[in-house]
């Protein structure tokens, strides 16, 4: 099984031969102090600028997704301005 970096959302997903399996999601512990933010217009279809706002890197891009499965379903086109979603700790998802 590839070994992939902590940080990627990959991390919990095995290998079939060279290929990656189906992807398993990453849990993240939903904490009611998690912030609700309002993307705003300069991340439109920019989670990956958020992350490095929020979190001091791009990788965490894919966190926002998955802690908002049911207002994210593609993180590029269905992070647009003016959604409302949660902001996870980072500690929450190591």
């Amino acid at each position: 099984m590839a070994q992939y970096n902590k940080q990627s959302p990959y991390s919990k997903t095995s290998t079939v031969g060279d290929y990656l399996d189906v992807m398993t999601h990453r849990s993240i512990v939903h904490d009611r102090d998690d912030e609700t933010y309002i993307i705003e217009a300069k991340y439109n279809m920019r989670p990956d600028l958020l992350s490095y706002h929020v979190y001091g890197s791009s990788k965490y891009w894919w966190l926002f997704a998955v802690r908002n499965k049911n207002v994210i379903i593609d993180p590029i086109q269905d992070f647009k301005a003016g959604v409302t979603i949660r902001i996870p700790k980072l500690e929450n998802v190591r």
